[in-house]
């Protein structure tokens, strides 16, 4: 399973706009994420409008590729478009960040046999 982390920038001027948006979205969208493969995805937003968002999938890149074939997608990104900022829209492709730490593998790492003690 992949862990992604990414963020965008919304115009803050326009960032209440977005979070109305995202306490309904379209339950075609809704369906569409799911059959795709984004699982246990948020969102999450600043009063800058810095969103950071967060999925697990199987497969990121099939996961989002299966979304740009779907015309509920195009719709969607259509109507969310005006509220980025210049060059932060999902279309534009958002930042992926580099995950650097993960408590459940970690904690795995500690109970595996023949695991060495952390040194001091």
């Amino acid at each position: 399973m992949e862990r992604v982390c990414f963020r965008m920038q919304v115009d803050p001027a326009r960032l209440d706009e977005y979070v109305a948006a995202h306490r309904s979205v379209w339950p075609d969208m809704l369906e569409a994420l799911e059959s795709t493969g984004w699982r246990n995805y948020s969102l999450f937003a600043d009063p800058t409008g810095m969103v950071i968002g967060y999925l697990e999938t199987d497969d990121y890149e099939a996961a989002q590729k299966g979304m740009e074939l779907t015309e509920i997608n195009a719709a969607w990104q259509k109507s969310m478009s005006p509220f980025f900022a210049e060059g932060g829209s999902f279309d534009a492709g958002p930042e992926r960040l580099r995950e650097v730490f993960h408590l459940e593998d970690q904690l795995a790492q500690l109970s595996a046999p023949h695991s060495a003690p952390p040194q001091q």
